[in-house]
């Protein structure tokens, strides 16, 4: 490791020999200087510099004047202010000129060697003890992945194993992190199997299952609705456990996490199943025998979700026994979110409002098609860093600052999650037959079958039936579906792009989360 080299401005640096001498034995390089010009001036021309020690009470130009033209000259770089006194404002003035650390006179060896571990070794020191607790716990996820978990069971391992790539993130752990996405896919394995065995059960009350996408709103919200306060529903479309838990520290900061639980996605894990029966509390098929009109199998034509307000209605109206004033919002484009930002005190009002944004599922849709956004979410951490950046910058987040003070409850939710696809599997269909990667609907399909799981009945699976012999067949794993036409050129293409409609960790177990206000 290259030496730590240390900037050390004081006016009386000849009395600070033995410290610098110490600092030289432990392995650092120091730069002494005797005031803020000669500071100023070796920041100027020297690039190796990690760290500076900058004395508050230096005669001609103080620490705090110094302070602020090292910062125009190296922003980043941290600064230790050394003084004789603790005044308040003094200390207040110099943390608001963004000091790193600050040491009273006189200093001793120890006390400048902790604060150089903190501020310049404190990366080095995370990244090794976290790549050494994930070595300890690799055994544990490993074990627990292969002993025939429950659907409670499979949360809580993917939620820690989110809870690593987080933790994993931060280090920049090459090594840590290709084995933690090695393990990642051989839990999806293992997922898909519980799934495929389970999966017709649950839906057919044959037994006991997770709360899906068709009971969410009957079984996690209506319960909680409030006649002393309203009910936001936040449904953030396309949004992945992971991408939940890069935003939850920014609502976190003006609201009280109250819960954080989780559901699992009806199959297929795509926005026309998973949200229209969100809305209805109906499994697919329900919704097309019960509302024929409000239904549109994927090979018709027109939208998909149009009548998501009207299935909402039809809920409600079977679960309460009195009225509920309610509003649903969808936000597709920016005209859209300008609209929430100038209403959102209006909806106060209701007892429940849902808001819908889009904005996750148009990204990854984009993602696909542009290359700029290829570039900016390369990957999962990439994919991960660019939510964040979009929720912070927001017209959903400057929409719920003006209600902090407000005493209201939110939810946050999703309908499906996306995953990175990686393997090409073969599938031969005729005309009629669906262009999705992560799952197909038609007729006389030829597929690989270690690679699916497959429904030749829709109604065994309550999904509705487009033609009289429609079979369903929803990818497992990280697998995305191709036609042997153009096979390589598709290949290329959609490798690597984030995609949903199939079986996997991250597109079926989705979170689901509580807030209150902090206001009383």
């Amino acid at each position: 490791m290259d030496k730590i080299t240390i900037l050390w401005a004081d006016d009386e640096i000849d009395i600070l020999r033995p410290q610098i001498l110490f600092l030289e034995q432990k392995g650092y390089s120091v730069i002494p200087v005797t005031n803020g010009h000669d500071a100023i001036e070796e920041c100027s021309n020297n690039t190796n510099i990690d760290i500076v020690f900058l004395d508050e009470s230096m005669p001609g130009m103080s620490g705090l004047d110094t302070l602020t033209k090292l910062k125009d000259i190296i922003p980043q770089i941290p600064v230790v202010m050394i003084t004789k006194n603790e005044e308040e404002n003094l200390m207040e003035e110099a943390i608001g000129s963004q000091i790193s650390d600050y040491l009273i006179k006189p200093v001793n060896p120890k006390q400048i060697l902790l604060t150089l571990k903190k501020l310049i070794d404190n990366k080095r020191l995370v990244r090794e003890k976290t790549s050494s607790s994930y070595q300890q716990e690799f055994r544990n996820i490993f074990m627990k992945i292969n002993s025939g978990l429950d659907h409670k069971e499979w949360f809580d391992t993917y939620k820690n194993i989110v809870n690593w790539e987080l933790k994993l993130d931060s280090t920049n752990t090459v090594e840590m992190t290709e084995i933690l996405s090695m393990q990642k896919s051989e839990a999806n394995t293992e997922f898909s199997k519980f799934i495929v065995k389970n999966y017709v059960d649950w839906v057919n009350g044959r037994k006991d299952g997770p709360t899906m996408s068709n009971n969410l709103l009957r079984e996690k919200i209506f319960p909680k609705i409030k006649e002393d306060r309203p009910t936001i529903l936040l449904l953030l479309d396309n949004l992945r456990f992971d991408q939940w838990k890069t935003i939850e520290p920014i609502l976190s900061e003006f609201f009280r996490l109250e819960s954080e639980d989780h559901f699992y996605s009806i199959l297929p894990t795509s926005t026309q199943y998973s949200r229209n029966s969100i809305f209805s509390g109906l499994m697919p098929s329900e919704i097309q025998e019960y509302y024929p009109d409000w239904w549109k199998n994927d090979n018709e034509q027109g939208g998909k979700n149009l009548h998501e307000h009207d299935l909402l209605r039809e809920q409600i109206d079977r679960v309460f026994r009195k009225e509920i004033k309610f509003d649903y919002v969808k936000i597709t484009n920016a005209n859209d979110g300008k609209g929430l930002l100038d209403n959102i005190n209006n909806y106060l009002q209701n007892d429940l409002t849902v808001i819908v944004y889009n904005f996750i599922d148009m990204l990854s849709h984009a993602r696909t098609e542009m290359e700029v956004l290829k570039e900016l979410a390369s990957d999962e951490t990439a994919y991960r860093s660019l939510t964040k950046s979009w929720f912070e910058n927001s017209f959903l987040w400057a929409a719920f600052q003006k209600i902090i003070d407000h005493k209201i409850q939110l939810f946050v939710t999703t309908d499906h999650g996306t995953i990175r696809v990686k393997q090409p599997t073969k599938v031969i269909g005729d005309r009629e037959t669906t262009t999705n990667l992560r799952y197909k609907v038609g007729k006389n399909l030829q597929y690989d079958r270690k690679d699916v799981l497959e429904i030749r009945d829709p109604k065994t699976g309550l999904l509705p039936r487009p033609n009289i012999s429609s079979t369903f067949i929803f990818a497992k794993e990280d697998k995305f579906f191709l036609y042997p036409n153009n096979y390589n050129y598709y290949n290329k293409y959609y490798k690597d792009t984030f995609q949903h409609g199939g079986i996997s960790l991250e597109e079926m177990i989705v979170p689901i989360i509580e807030f209150s206000s902090k206001a009383q």
